[in-house]
């Protein structure tokens, strides 16, 4: 049985409205939404929005540097009252500072289109999976930084941190892959939309009302920060240079985690990862095994190179690429103490078996795929050669703290099969 709560309103709590306006005034409301500004006698907004609505009979009320002001003036506004505010007032506007301090059954709320709605629809990409934020209640040190594994994102920039200041920002960082677009005064007749490089931006100045719209190129590779330490093991993604758009070259650090520790490396382990991609877990490995020698095998000429870049950045002297397809590229190295092995399809097994000859005794081996057809064919094939497999699925899934809410944002799930091979 569903159990309704019914919200009487006294005339005394009478309705609030929150209606969303564009930069084209009342001609862009809706005949309803323009007939709750034309009707109230307390229209409450910023300076500029206030400017869209005609002087009429009402009394206006600017919102100020302290929005409690607002709610106190609501808490006893008997009259009907509109508060006007940019766009869709639940993305970034008062509806929601308003409904936690007043109670949500005050207010009803009538969007507009949103100006970050706008600018991708004005540069023609969509914003499901964008970032989106403001540099209004985010700093930019920590929204650059997010902004290195982004694929797209959208971002209110204000009048003391504008566009030139993102893309200085950026560019200091060493991420250089956007384009970007500058999207002003969306909805009013002087609208403009600005295309270009970051640095194109340095030195322009645009209206305070837009928004910058950032779309990550093709095939470039990400630049790690400075700014992170380097860890033993289980370092961030965003450590290694990684191959764009290219997905799957990196194992995430907390598979990379647990996947290292199964390994069980000694000082002095020989060590093969196959299908290394950008190097990540071999890298980690190398500074586990620092008196011994880790060999990536990888058959990807760029992807070799990204290895060489981050085993520099690192400093890892006794990592050796090999560039190649397994099994032949390991036919003239040395049998390996431990195995990290990941695919997809058929092939994951009969490279596995493979392996499991060349490992020496005690030796382990970990497997990494993403498929419940590959774990059931490893887990048997191994299982006929060791008496035991031990298998995990894992499914991580990382917070982030966006529109002033935390969300998580899951991985793929994957699976770990690990073995020692008998003495």
């Amino acid at each position: 049985m569903l159990a309704w709560r019914v919200l009487a309103v006294t005339a005394a709590e009478q309705k609030i409205y929150i209606v969303g306006i564009g930069d084209d005034g009342l001609a862009g409301l809706t005949s309803s939404s323009r007939q709750l500004v034309e009707q109230a006698e307390l229209l409450i907004g910023a300076e500029h929005t206030l400017r869209h609505v005609p002087v009429g009979g009402a009394e206006r009320l600017v919102i100020g540097a302290d929005p409690q002001q607002v709610v106190d003036r609501l808490a006893r506004e008997t009259r009907r009252t509109v508060v006007l505010v940019s766009g869709d007032p639940l993305f970034y506007g008062m509806a929601r500072y308003l409904c936690e301090k007043l109670g949500k059954e005050r207010f009803e709320v009538v969007p507009h289109v949103s100006s970050m709605q706008l600018a991708f629809a004005r540069v023609k990409e969509s914003w499901e999976e964008a970032y989106l934020t403001s540099l209004a209640t985010h700093t930019l040190d920590h929204v650059a930084e997010r902004l290195r594994t982004a694929e797209k994102a959208g971002i209110f920039t204000t009048e003391s941190v504008t566009p030139a200041h993102v893309a200085q920002a950026l560019l200091e960082r060493g991420i250089d892959y956007f384009t970007a677009y500058v999207c002003e005064n969306l909805g009013s007749p002087d609208e403009r939309v600005t295309q270009g490089e970051l640095r194109d931006l340095l030195g322009q100045e645009f209206s305070p009302l837009n928004v910058l719209i950032l779309v990550r190129k093709p095939e470039v590779p990400d630049r790690p920060s400075e700014q992170i330490g380097r860890r033993l093991f289980g370092n961030p993604d965003e450590a290694y240079m990684q191959s764009r758009p290219k997905k799957g070259l990196i194992t995430p650090a907390e598979v990379r985690s647990l996947a290292l520790a199964e390994m069980d490396l000694g000082p002095r382990s020989v060590v093969w990862d196959i299908g290394a991609g950008s190097g990540s877990l071999a890298i980690e490995a190398a500074q586990i095994a620092v008196s011994g020698t880790t060999y990536a095998i990888e058959m990807d000429v760029e992807d070799v190179q990204l290895i060489k870049a981050n085993a520099a950045r690192f400093r890892v002297s006794n990592l050796v690429p090999v560039l190649g397809r397994a099994p032949e590229a390991w036919a003239g190295l040395p049998d390996p103490d431990a195995v990290f092995l990941g695919g997809t399809g058929r092939e994951v097994t009969r490279l596995a078996i493979l392996a499991y000859e060349r490992l020496r005794a005690g030796g382990r081996m970990v497997a990494n795929t993403n498929s419940l057809e590959n774990v059931a064919e490893l887990h048997a094939a191994l299982h006929q050669r060791t008496g035991h497999v031990s298998v995990w699925m894992l499914n991580v899934a990382r917070g982030t703290f966006q529109l002033e809410r935390i969300r998580f944002d899951p991985l793929a799930p994957t699976f770990l099969l690990a073995i020692i091979k008998p003495s």
